[in-house]
């Protein structure tokens, strides 16, 4: 475990789902895209007056991602 931080496995877990996210659009009627979409789906709008923010957050969870995450986690295990 020398050698070995969190950021290492969080940045290989996030490498994973990006790739992951990246092979599901690759082929959109296939298993992999398979998943569930949640969060803020109409943005909710803060204004201020002088400044307006908007807030808006979805996250899309599905099979090719949570591949990608177990195999970023194996290859963390095995660095």
């Amino acid at each position: 475990m020398k050698g070995k931080n969190r950021w290492s496995c969080f940045l290989m877990i996030l490498a994973g789902i990006v790739i992951g996210g990246l092979i599901g659009t690759l082929f959109p009627n296939t298993w992999l895209n398979y998943g569930q979409t949640f969060g803020l789906t109409s943005p909710f709008l803060l204004d201020l007056g002088i400044m307006t923010v908007t807030f808006a957050m979805t996250i899309k969870i599905t099979v090719s991602s949570i591949i990608g995450i177990i195999i970023g986690i194996i290859i963390y295990r095995f660095l």
